[in-house]
């Protein structure tokens, strides 16, 4: 049932009452203007604007008016602290304010993770595979589409600083991204038909590291150089460690090789042959025309022993999931379509190499399996290399707890008035 009628607003700067809008019962929660008003010069935003609905703010200041502002309209600081809810007031006030710094800005990669729990698990009998603390990971090889975007934000007039871009990847049938100079700023990169869901390759371990800075510093025009790792344009030698406080990194080789093959469930579980759950070798797929994989998201299947043929390859990369089942965190494709880098102990003593793991399109069954160890100069760039980055905590995402915040203290305010009501 609607209730009596909300106070008129009063256009911010009008003091002529006869401006005032009714804005119909109080069960309302939105201003709707009438279709032949266009709003005055004097109600700001609205300006011009016809038919439109704005949200209501559920505190009402002490003459019973608000004033209409941007979406939504805020009341005073002080309107606040005269409030008889000054306390829950001020501190939804602090919340918030503290809640809006805390916000990221917007990021063009979104990146599916998956939580490798289990901390403190027993090594496997290769010894690796124990670690400490729980991680994420990505859930997929790290894919063209996102490969482009950081190109065109690190590199928009396409001049390839600290080599980013290998020309492989637009002129190998294998590789998913072009490069067209004459394209406009921040455009020159561009997906290739069919591979923006194939994993990047033609990829070193510097090129990962870049897209961990990167990610770290907050997409866009962040910083490639420093964060994650300090490369001050290194492109190749010896990789540098990981600093202390990185968001997204490399993964080591026994956070890469317990994310792929360990049983989970508790610390001592044991360990899968392949990354598809199974002590048996996989089967390989085939794709289709556009290059997704025969098997799905289910089931002991990879990509690899040039099977997958399409884009007239023998063998190729194929979409990211299609190939097969996930390993017991849910990371698909640990085993095939590309190797993919790992940091080994993470140190700088060990910089000169770097490792490689999982498999690829043209490898055998024992290079998809636990037992295979594969360690090469970082420097390394090949149609069968890509990789997945890790991170010791979930990437906040702090909205839905403003919205929760913001709901309780306006649920707050009308528990009172309606208190108020009834004295």
């Amino acid at each position: 049932m609607a209730g009596r009628p909300w106070p008129p607003i009063r256009p911010a700067g009008v003091a002529d009452s006869s401006q005032m809008i009714p804005i119909g019962p109080r069960s309302s929660r939105f201003v709707t203007f009438p279709r032949d008003r266009t709003v005055s010069a004097a109600e700001g935003p609205y300006r011009g604007r016809q038919r439109r609905r704005f949200p209501v703010v559920c505190v009402e200041n002490h003459t019973g008016l608000v004033s209409t502002s941007p979406s939504p309209p805020k009341p005073h600081v002080k309107e606040l602290l005269m409030n008889p809810l000054r306390p829950l007031a001020a501190a939804a006030l602090v919340a918030l304010l503290f809640t809006s710094l805390a916000v990221p800005s917007a990021r063009a990669v979104t990146i599916d993770w998956v939580t490798v729990g289990d901390p403190g698990n027993t090594a496997d009998t290769t010894t690796y595979g124990a670690v400490a603390d729980a991680f994420q990971i990505i859930k997929f090889e790290f894919q063209n589409s996102q490969y482009v975007d950081f190109l065109n934000a690190v590199d928009p007039n396409g001049t390839n600083p600290n080599l980013v871009y290998k020309t492989d990847m637009g002129s190998n049938a294998r590789g998913g991204i072009s490069f067209t100079s004459g394209a406009a700023s921040g455009s020159k990169y561009a997906v290739k038909a069919n591979m923006g869901d194939k994993p990047v390759n033609y990829v070193s371990w510097f090129n990962a590291a870049r897209v961990a800075n990167w990610l770290q510093n907050g997409q866009g025009s962040g910083d490639t150089e420093t964060g994650a790792y300090t490369l001050s344009g290194a492109t190749n030698g010896t990789a540098p460690a990981r600093n202390p406080g990185a968001t997204f990194y490399i993964p080591t080789e026994d956070q890469w090789y317990k994310a792929a093959y360990y049983k989970g469930g508790s610390s001592n579980a044991g360990y899968w042959d392949y990354a598809t759950q199974s002590d048996t070798p996989p089967t390989a797929v085939t794709a289709d025309s556009t290059g997704i994989g025969s098997a799905g998201s289910t089931g002991n299947f990879a990509n690899y022993d040039l099977a997958a043929d399409w884009n007239n390859q023998n063998g190729n990369v194929t979409t990211i999931g299609t190939n097969g089942g996930a390993s017991y965190y849910g990371a698909f494709d640990m085993s095939g379509n590309t190797y993919e880098w790992n940091d080994l102990d993470g140190l700088a003593s060990s910089g000169s190499s770097r490792g490689l793991g999982g498999g690829d399109w043209n490898g055998r069954a024992f290079d998809l399996s636990s037992s295979d160890r594969f360690t090469i100069f970082p420097a390394l760039k090949d149609s069968d290399s890509g990789f997945r980055l890790a991170s010791p905590v979930p990437v906040p995402e702090p909205s839905t707890w403003v919205m929760g915040l913001a709901g309780m203290a306006c649920g707050g305010w009308q528990m009172v008035r309606r208190r108020r009501k009834r004295s």
